[in-house]
């Protein structure tokens, strides 16, 4: 007998859990709709021609491949296969692949279905994606992302807006020490411009693996990607900078006096600071990041992660702008912008902060319990009622001892328990419990029903 299993990287999600996760879902949908993102859900799969090219050399390395169906070698040439190399074959044995992000998939559909969408378009989408990457904690080859994104619009504003949304999802979750890093894309190419290359992605690549592995090291592999130690020193000196964000502006706006890709980058930066204070809301939790690079080869303009801190994981949240992205498709001159929480990570860290609220392990509000045959087909009557009131009510299904009963109503965290006996059945006062208290009263079946849509 074959002994079940996952695939790595992957997981089950059982009832407790599953309520953790719909709270985290919940909480950024809501915040979503109340900046006027609309929900619209994309495949799982798209045709690889689709995804390949859009995330960069090590991004492409990651992608999912779906083999053909069928005999999925047979039109393949016999001297591709003799050289033994996968990247040879891959289109020949593999159309489609699994979706690696939420926006590359969000521009194939705003091309296809540009004569049918307003613009700027803004939409939410909570779906999973998957990686094949090397699972560790807090990385997982198949997680849930939840994306916004505005396309339509070269507007700041949704910059600013993106910064009060990441401000109010994590206060309705709960959590209270994080930092919003914030860097743009024509900063970092304004430090390339310093080395004297033309091969800014190799330098964007190199810079966003810091955290990961040390200055040396992104030192080590810019040599050998051709950078010279005084352009890699000229570069070091501007990244490894510390002060205030007004202090970071000011010594970014004099290294830069004359680079054009420098300016712009910082000039945006204080916009969004600006706006930001039109809205009346504070500069607290943001962190001018010059280091940050974010290594997707999409991103044109601003960039965010967001680090929860004191706790042993990643990033939880990232994104930007892209002015390019839907231009691959067909559709140029297009500019979006988008963030996205990434809700496994944050689970992990919610569950390690303590953050979630034990109410969301109840699944009914109310259990009801009975004491033989004919209480229990009258405690299906008191169901139906509950129910109508949108009272979320569960009848213990069998009839055995209360005790057993009630046990099942504690382990499932279920806050009230209707007890049905003879004498409640004929005087219509039922024995209402509050299982945290302990109290327990005669109440007539309306009067429980206000309690709990007052205690909702």
């Amino acid at each position: 007998m074959e002994k079940p299993s996952l695939p790595k990287g992957t997981r089950d999600f059982g009832p407790a859990q599953m309520a953790k996760r719909q709270f985290i879902f919940g909480n950024i949908k809501k915040v979503f709709q109340k900046y006027g993102f609309q929900p619209l859900e994309t495949p799982a799969m798209e045709n690889l021609t689709t995804l390949t090219g859009k995330y960069g050399e090590e991004g492409d390395q990651l992608l999912f491949k779906i083999l053909n169906s069928g005999d999925y070698l047979k039109d393949v040439e016999v001297s591709k296969l003799e050289t033994r190399s996968s990247k040879l074959v891959t289109f020949d044995i593999s159309e489609k692949g699994l979706r690696y992000d939420l926006t590359v998939p969000f521009a194939r559909y705003v091309v296809m279905n540009r004569h049918e969408i307003t613009f700027p378009f803004k939409r939410y989408q909570i779906q999973p994606v998957w990686r094949a990457d090397r699972p560790q904690k807090g990385r997982y080859r198949e997680f849930y992302q939840c994306d916004a994104d505005v396309v339509g619009t070269d507007s700041l504003i949704c910059e600013a807006d993106i910064v009060l949304m990441i401000k109010e999802v994590f206060q309705s979750l709960g959590i209270l020490d994080y930092t919003i890093k914030i860097n743009h894309r024509a900063i970092l190419s304004g430090l390339a411009e310093l080395t004297g290359t033309e091969n800014e992605s190799s330098l964007f690549i190199a810079i966003d693996k810091l955290d990961k592995i040390g200055e040396e090291k992104v030192k080590e592999e810019l040599r050998s990607r051709g950078f010279e130690d005084n352009g890699i020193d000229a570069v070091f000196h501007i990244l490894n900078f510390k002060g205030t964000t007004q202090q970071k502006i000011n010594f970014l706006t004099e290294r830069f006096s004359n680079s054009e890709k420098g300016k712009k980058g910082v000039a945006d930066f204080k916009e969004v600071l600006n706006l930001l204070q039109h809205y009346g809301a504070s500069h607290d939790k943001i962190e001018f990041d010059i280091s940050l690079a974010r290594g997707l080869s999409y991103y044109t303009g601003c960039i965010f992660e967001v680090k929860i801190n004191n706790v042993a994981i990643g990033s939880v949240s990232g994104g930007g702008r892209y002015d390019n992205l839907t231009g691959v498709f067909g559709l140029p001159d297009v500019s979006g912008v988008g963030i996205s929480f990434g809700v496994d990570r944050l689970y992990d860290a919610m569950e390690e902060l303590k953050c979630f609220p034990e109410e969301t392990q109840i699944s009914s509000k109310v259990m009801i319990a009975h004491l033989d045959e004919s209480n229990f087909n009258y405690s299906l009557g008191v169901a139906y009622q509950l129910r109508n009131n949108g009272i979320a009510t569960e009848v213990y299904p069998e009839v055995t001892k209360i005790k057993k009963q009630l046990d099942y109503a504690n382990k499932k965290m279920i806050p009230f328990v209707i007890v049905i006996g003879s004498d409640e059945q004929k005087s219509g006062l039922l024995s209402f419990k509050d299982m945290k208290k302990g109290e327990q009263q005669q109440i007539l079946i309306m009067d429980i029903i206000k309690l709990l849509v007052a205690s909702c």
